[in-house]
């Protein structure tokens, strides 16, 4: 086995050495040049957003978004509890 092994070691590979073999296209690198571009803003917008995330989460000062929990849902849910009505 390790004859076999080494033989096939020692012999190289196929040799992929003709004139292409390693030259990437120009196309490829536009590719990569554009992610990495979209990556970036994705990143500076991220981090935009969470600028605006508060610090803590924490109940010391709850009126900050009390407003918006009182002008939500007072009348309950719109259909009542229970399997979705079938229509047919």
């Amino acid at each position: 086995m390790n004859q076999i092994l080494l033989s096939v070691i020692a012999e190289g590979g196929p040799g992929n050495t003709g004139p292409d073999f390693g030259k990437a296209s120009p196309v490829g690198l536009l590719v990569i040049v554009l992610l990495v571009i979209a990556t970036l803003f994705l990143v500076r917008s991220m981090n935009q957003q969470l600028k605006k995330v508060p610090k803590s989460f924490d109940r010391d000062h709850p009126e900050l978004d009390q407003a918006a929990d009182e002008g939500t849902d007072r009348d309950g849910p719109a259909r009542p509890p229970g399997p979705p009505h079938e229509s047919g």
